[in-house]
């Protein structure tokens, strides 16, 4: 018997169907990304991600039917504050681009949580949305440490080196384990704004888990039962 032909991979089919999945392994490809700079041209990296991650975004909201104008009109200033921060080296310039994508990421987090509040059925699509819109949320509250933390110095502290500004890669560890309600010692935020956006990140991600993860549990497991009684 011949050998049967082997389907080509079709991950650009793939993307085109799951575009909160790509978005998803580009952030947590990211993740692995920073350490190994070691700290070196970190702002590049940072810039390289933005132009990335951004459109991402906006091709997330796309799908998810929301308003596309809204989001590209965040997302093309953003790219390009973040290119000008690194030619010029503004730090202004940075904050202003973080400002930006925060607003994005709250943006496309909230068309994500729609879109699959909207939906009867628990697809493999979905799952994706719900982990990207959990990640899209501890960025946009990252990106907004980052500029409180440009607007009102010492606004976090840490145990190493506790009066340096805190760099990127402790305040997204801040907000993933501030947004998961794990909790962490190693960041704090000191000052009273910096405290309120924490509170307001610890309120998010219980929301998020009682409204969004607990129905797309609560239909699966509909759909196994109605599965079970055919």
């Amino acid at each position: 018997m011949p050998d049967r032909p082997r389907s080509p991979l079709r991950w650009p089919a793939i993307a085109a169907r799951h575009p909160s999945a790509l978005l998803l392994a580009v952030q947590l490809a990211s993740l692995l990304a920073y350490p190994l700079m070691d700290g070196r041209d970190s702002r590049v990296l940072f810039s390289a991600f933005t132009l990335v991650a951004v459109p991402l975004a906006v091709w997330v909201v796309f799908r998810s039917h929301a308003a596309n104008w809204f989001a590209w009109a965040l997302a093309v200033p953003a790219m390009l504050l973040a290119v000008a921060a690194i030619a010029l080296g503004l730090p202004a310039l940075a904050a202003a681009s973080a400002a930006l994508e925060s607003l994005l990421y709250f943006y496309a987090a909230g068309a994500l949580i729609v879109y699959m509040l909207e939906d009867h059925t628990v697809t493999a699509d979905e799952l994706f949305a719900a982990a990207a819109a959990f990640t899209l949320l501890a960025w946009g509250f990252a990106y907004a440490f980052l500029v409180c933390q440009a607007i009102a110095p010492g606004s976090f502290g840490g145990v190493v080196e506790p009066e340096r500004p805190r760099r990127w890669i402790e305040l997204l560890f801040l907000s993933f384990s501030t947004l998961s309600g794990t909790g962490n010692g190693d960041v704090m935020p000191l000052l009273p704004y910096a405290r309120v956006l924490v509170m307001l990140e610890q309120f998010a991600g219980v929301g998020y888990i009682a409204a969004v993860v607990s129905r797309l549990i609560a239909l699966s497991i509909v759909r196994q039962r109605g599965k079970a009684g055919r």
